[in-house]
Parts: C-alpha cells; structure tokens; sequence
C-alpha cells in the first residue's frame, strides 16, 4: 500500500468523496458481457460525481518508445506547456516485460500482461481476433455512455476493437509504405510480413508518422468530438530500433511526437472542448540500444504527464514521495476523472493527487 502525504483537511475530503461515490447507483456488473450492439449505440446510465465537473472527455497520447531523458534534450514546446499547465512525473513505469503491446493493453485494462492473456508482441496470423481478457477502458467507456475513439500507428493494435467498444478507429494499414531505411532481412528470420518486433535485426516492414496518425485524430476530433480517445505515436519506437535511442535522429523524432501533439491539441481548441478535456501524455517503454527489454529500467521507466480544467499546474508527482505512477494507472485515472468504476479487483490506482483541492471541496458538496 503507498503512503498518502496529502495535508489531514484534504484526507478528510477525500474521504467524504469516497462516501458520496459509494452512494451512487451501480453502472452495468464489471462481470457481464459486453454488449453486441453497434459501437455507435449510446447508452442511458451517466455517471452522477466526477472530481472534476467540467472534465467528461479524456485524451490519451502515447508516444511509442519515448524514454523520459529524451524530453530533456529535444525541442518539446508542447510537452513542456502541458508540464506547465498540469501534474507530471519522469519516474513512471510500464510493465516489467517493456514491450509496446502488452504495456498498452495494460495501459487501457488496469492490470499486468498476465492478467489480460496479451503477452505477445506482434500481429497474429489468426482467422478470430483476440481480445484482452477483462474490460478495456473502451469497453467500460461505452457501458458508461462515452463516446470512444482509436489512431494507433501499428496494426496489432486491433486488439482493441472488441465489437461494440470503438466508435470511430484507424489502424495503420499492414501496405503502408517504408519512411526510412531499414535493416536487412537475417538469414534465419523467419517473422510474419507484418509484424513489428523490437530488436534491431528484425525490425518490420511498415511505418508510419506521427503527423499522419495525428492527421487522422485530428479528422475524428473535428467530426465526431469523441470522449475517451487513444492516439499512438510509433515514429520515436520505429528511430529507436532502426537507428538507437538517444541519438541525434531520435532526438529529432521526439520532436516531431511533440509537433503531432501540438495538432491533437489545437484540434481540441478548435472545436471548443479542451475545456472539458483531460490529456494525458505517456509511453509504452523506453529503450537503450536499438532495442528494449525485460525489467530494464531504461526500458522501463516512463514519462506520465496530466493536464486540463482542475488538474494542478506544475506538479512534479516525486513531491509525494510515497508515490509511484504505474502504466496500469492510466487506466484507472481516466476512469475516476469520468466518474466511472471499474472492476475491485484492477490493479491501478487513481492518481487523485492531480485533483486540484477546491475542485476535491466542490465535489464532496
């Protein structure tokens, strides 16, 4: 259990949320099934308290592979407003195996890789796709009566589109077209033609860049405005394994993450609703090397930033000593900021100390 270093007044509101929360009616059982109907159904049930009234629509950005060092030296005007203007940490950690689809699935379930069955890495030539075990955060969004959202820059990422939990997606299609050069195919790889590995050697066939996944984010934000959203940035992962992290070229790379954020961001602006947007900045691993792995702490540890309408501005999370941010945190730190509750038994936490104080006194009104 960590240890809360929040001033006794503010426990004690703390703890009157905790009660008012309890009192509200119950969204549909974290056991049921899924609904089979279309992803553009909304339902009825509305969460009735959330921490901060004018927050209903949450942003996640990864940006694939971003070590947090990285941040230090490259051109970042955007991430370092949204430092700025909200509550981060460079100390953040993924899950212990740094690997890009597991560390998301947990991002988006709450729980460890062994938990949600996605211990694999790479595009499965299967005829049935296969989904994480338990409710993504898609799934919960949607029982909740969100509207939900997907751009990611890698194929496997269609793990996400359980039928009915995805409003609007694109996935980067497998033909898309090489943007730089890569490495030769070793004698003795023997990888399926889509897949996108993490070593080097064995890098995959097809990339993408951040500008033209922001592009198509930026297309559902103007059309369709949704409330719960991930956009995957591969380009800083695919520099990574083709030329090194930390280099000059990755560096570069980095900015260029920070430019597509710069979009999604003006997006928000340009239809009226970064008002009630929380964005939350993050990654799947780091790396060293041209490759990550195992419980590696340059592959492990993770930027993690918050910010939007009553999250505390310039906040470095390490003030709270006892505090540690885990990737399975986002999952349930979008959960409490839209006021839903997922199943007892996840293993992330919500990361309450982003919540300004009198935005905490006015929900325990």
């Amino acid at each position: 259990m960590r240890t809360r270093t929040a001033p006794a007044a503010l426990a004690a509101v703390l703890s009157v949320v905790a009660v008012t929360l309890a009192a509200e009616p119950k969204p549909p059982s974290a056991t049921a099934p899924v609904s089979a109907t279309p992803a553009t159904t909304r339902v009825s049930y509305r969460p009735a308290t959330r921490p901060i009234d004018a927050v209903d629509r949450v942003l996640i950005i990864s940006i694939d592979g971003l070590r947090p060092d990285l941040l230090t030296r490259a051109d970042v005007p955007n991430l370092r407003a949204l430092m700025r203007g909200g509550s981060f940490t460079m100390w953040a950690r993924t899950t212990a195996v740094s690997r890009t689809l597991p560390s998301h699935v947990s991002m988006l379930t709450g729980v460890p890789p062994h938990r949600h069955e996605i211990e694999w890495n790479r595009d499965l030539p299967l005829k049935k796709a296969v989904f994480p075990k338990g409710r993504t955060l898609f799934d919960i969004a949607k029982q909740y009566g969100y509207t939900t959202a997907l751009a990611a820059g890698k194929t496997k990422f269609d793990t996400f589109e359980r039928p009915g939990s995805v409003d609007w997606s694109w996935i980067v299609p497998p033909t898309t077209k090489p943007v730089a050069t890569k490495p030769a195919k070793e004698e003795g790889d023997d990888l399926e033609k889509d897949e996108w590995p993490d070593d080097k050697a064995k890098v995959g066939r097809t990339s993408v860049t951040d500008a033209e996944v922001a592009g198509r984010a930026v297309r559902m934000i103007r059309e369709h405005r949704p409330q719960v959203m991930l956009v995957h940035l591969p380009y800083v992962d695919f520099i990574g394994h083709t030329i090194g992290w930390g280099t000059p070229e990755q560096i570069r790379a980095v900015g260029q993450a920070d430019t597509a954020v710069g979009h999604l961001l003006y997006a928000l602006d340009e239809v009226g609703v970064r008002g009630s947007t929380v964005v939350i900045v993050t990654a799947d691993h780091g790396g060293a090397g041209h490759t990550h792995g195992p419980d590696d702490p340059r592959s492990r540890h993770i930027p993690w930033i918050a910010s939007g309408p009553g999250v505390r501005t310039d906040l470095d999370l390490t003030r709270f000593p006892g505090l540690e941010v885990n990737t399975e945190d986002t999952f349930a730190t979008a959960c409490y900021l839209l006021g839903m509750r997922p199943s007892a038994n996840v293993t992330g936490k919500a990361i309450a100390e982003i919540v300004a104080r009198e935005e905490l006194l006015g929900a325990a009104r």
